[in-house]
C-alpha cells in the first residue's frame, strides 16, 4: 500500500490505474467500470470512504494502482480553493491507510491477480 498522500505532481498520472474516486467540486463518485465485479459490500464502501473524505477535507480523492499494483490514495485541489484542508487531508489519509489496511491490501491482490497477471 501506498504509504504517501500523493500529490499530482509527484506521479505520473499515464501509467495509473484509477480504482475510483470523488469531487468536492461536482458533487460525484466514479467507479472505474473495469471494477464492476467487486463485490457490492465493497463498492459501497470504497464510496462512503471517499465522498466522506471529500466533505469533510474538500478537493478531489482518488484511488489509484500504480503500476507494480500498489494502491495510492491521491488528492489534489484547485489552486483557487482556500478551503481544502491540505494538512487535515494528509492525517486523513493516514487514517484512512490505517484504519483500511486490509481492505486495501486486499484490493492490491485483486488487482495483482486479475489485471497484472491477465
Amino acid at each position: 500500500m501506498c504509504r504517501k498522500c500523493c500529490r499530482k505532481e509527484e506521479i505520473d498520472l499515464e501509467k495509473n490505474v484509477v480504482l475510483c474516486g470523488a469531487s468536492r467540486y461536482e458533487e460525484k463518485y466514479y467507479l472505474n467500470p473495469d471494477f464492476a465485479k467487486l463485490p457490492g459490500s465493497i463498492q459501497d464502501e470504497l464510496k462512503i470512504l471517499c465522498v466522506l473524505f471529500t466533505q469533510e477535507i474538500g478537493g478531489i480523492l482518488t484511488l489509484e494502482f500504480e503500476p507494480d499494483g500498489t494502491l495510492c490514495l491521491r488528492t489534489e485541489a484547485k489552486e483557487s480553493d482556500f478551503n481544502y484542508d491540505e494538512i487535515g487531508g494528509v492525517l486523513k489519509i493516514k487514517e484512512i491507510q490505517r484504519e483500511k489496511r486490509e481492505l486495501f491490501e486486499a484490493l492490491e491482490m485483486y488487482y495483482k491477480t486479475f489485471f497484472l497477471h491477465s
